[in-house]
């Protein structure tokens, strides 16, 4: 089986619980939306703290980080995760949320082939999230589906999260 039939047919799987009524995931996906707007959040209070030189920014961020992280801890058992899934969550629904922002700007430019494209990879990223969520796949399985297209490779994702998953 190749890497997108790998895909695809996890993303099957997650499809077919939700429809089974195996799992119902609605409020996690709204609550998973919001960590993705936090970290948004996180990431303009810091700019805005920087371009203005006001420290009050910096407070806010703290205290949305707080947010996010209770939030998250809704999401991803912090006390029983695997490894570094914690932060890959964060990362995965961080990368989700921009994705969509740039597929945004580029179908309001007219862009749309390149849109479409980019609202794929938010999708393919947001289905590992959940893959990952619902232990689907374990760290190694993320890493190889990860790998398997580009511009995303197994390094790529490993040198983003070295240094940032103690929080």
């Amino acid at each position: 089986m190749d890497d997108r039939s790998q895909f695809d047919a996890l993303v099957k799987k997650i499809e077919h619980m939700k429809a089974s009524g195996q799992i119902d995931l609605s409020t996690e996906e709204d609550l998973s939306i919001a960590v993705m707007n936090l970290v948004s959040l996180e990431e303009h209070f810091f700019f805005t703290a920087e371009k203005t030189q006001k420290p009050e920014y910096l407070d806010l961020m703290r205290e949305v980080r707080e947010v996010r992280k209770a939030m998250l801890a809704r999401l991803i058992d912090k006390n029983a995760h695997e490894g570094e899934t914690w932060c890959i969550s964060k990362h995965l629904l961080a990368t989700t949320m921009r994705l969509i922002e740039v597929g945004a700007k580029l179908n309001g430019d007219g862009d749309t082939i390149k849109a479409k494209e980019t609202f794929d990879y938010a999708y393919r990223i947001y289905s590992l999230f959940w893959a990952l969520r619902l232990k689907l796949i374990d760290v190694k399985g993320f890493k190889k589906v990860a790998a398997a297209e580009k511009p995303w490779t197994a390094q790529d994702i490993v040198d983003k999260l070295v240094d940032c998953c103690d929080e």
